[in-house]
């Protein structure tokens, strides 16, 4: 990052929420959240990483799956505690095998299709 980057504001487990976007269409495809280390490797490689809480630790998005993100730019919010990833999806970026993780509204009803099958993908 440069000199120039603006300063972040990670919350007290050191992370930040990320929002995943495919660049294409402006759909919200994802929230997850990234430590330092997860922004950086995003950063270099520009491949979408993250940090996952309930593993402890840092994964690249479609390192299983082979449903990736390609990062075309990194975007921080205004008070620098929220970062944008503007991204080309490749397959459904949901692990429960839809385009989209907003796949449902608050009363529960499906709003998209699933794009793959996840017992094919995960076992």
């Amino acid at each position: 990052m440069t000199d120039d980057a603006p300063t972040l504001a990670f919350d007290e487990q050191d992370l930040l929420p990320a929002v995943a976007q495919d660049a294409e269409t402006g759909e919200v495809l994802m929230l997850a959240y990234v430590s330092e280390a997860a922004l950086d490797r995003t950063v270099e490689t520009g491949r979408a990483h993250y940090y996952s809480r309930s593993r402890d630790e840092l994964w690249e998005k479609g390192a299983t799956s082979g449903h990736t993100q390609a990062v075309r730019e990194v975007r921080v919010d205004c008070d620098g505690d929220a970062v944008l990833y503007l991204v080309d999806q490749e397959g459904g970026a949901c692990h429960e095998g839809y385009a989209t993780c907003f796949y449902r509204t608050i009363d529960g009803e499906q709003v998209a299709d699933r794009v793959f099958d996840p017992a094919d993908v995960y076992g």
